[in-house]
């Protein structure tokens, strides 16, 4: 598989996420290279930037490997996206621009029509542009690319079982666009979080003997009720 130097990183991290390279196994820069057909040099940048995002740690006598997150480390990045998530929406609020909105808007009609045609494949690639768009909206390089990992990262620990009714989740999603179009950064804020916390309860471990869906946020507080999502 030859890929062009600049996407080692992203075929790298893919492959991760996808279980191709196992937790704990080593990473060597020569079998990289050639898996990849790149030079060794552009293998050694990804790995860098992986172990940076969290996906590979280097060790003493075995250089570097896949990392090994525990199941508290899974907990911690769906606790981190839940405060972030709602921060993101909120920020959009207040510096997204019509281009922005314009996408946004686009992502929801689709969705909701592919919603209630029942392309369920669909859904999902649509669900991550979604965030994606709403993270790039909030004007803030450092916020977006840590959104972006945790998505990353969360894609490799968690399995996510599809929605129960995937109309109503597009529906969530619109409501969170109205509310950033007219920039009330606190109703963007309140739908995010009722929509991340409804979307974390999906989640399910991939490993650990704690394998099984995560447990339900506790202590929230939303001053926005369901019904208004749809409103």
């Amino acid at each position: 598989m030859r890929i062009p130097a600049h996407s080692v990183c992203t075929a790298i991290r893919d492959d991760i996420v996808a279980g191709v390279h196992e937790r704990g196994s080593r990473l060597t820069e020569e079998l990289l290279a050639r898996r990849y057909g790149v030079s060794r040099v552009p293998v050694r940048e990804a790995l860098r930037t992986l172990e940076a995002e969290g996906f590979v740690v280097s060790r003493r006598h075995a250089g570097a490997c896949v990392a090994e997150p525990t199941e508290q480390d899974a907990a911690d990045l769906l606790e981190m996206r839940l405060l972030l998530e709602p921060l993101g929406a909120a920020r959009a609020a207040q510096r997204r621009t019509e281009a922005h909105l314009k996408v946004l808007r686009g992502l929801v009609r689709l969705g909701q029509e592919r919603a209630r045609q029942g392309h369920s494949e669909d859904l999902r690639a649509l669900d991550g542009w979604f965030h994606e768009t709403l993270a790039q909206a909030a004007g803030s390089a450092a916020l977006t690319a840590t959104l972006t990992q945790l998505r990353h990262r969360i894609a490799w620990m968690y399995t996510v079982d599809a929605p129960a009714s995937p109309p109503d989740t597009w529906a969530e999603h619109g409501a969170i666009v109205d509310a950033v179009a007219r920039g009330d950064s606190e109703r963007a804020r309140a739908l995010t979080a009722l929509h991340t916390e409804r979307a974390t309860a999906a989640h399910r471990l991939r490993f650990g003997s704690g394998a099984g869906r995560a447990e339900p946020v506790r202590n929230s507080q939303h001053p926005v009720n369901t019904p208004s999502l749809r409103n």
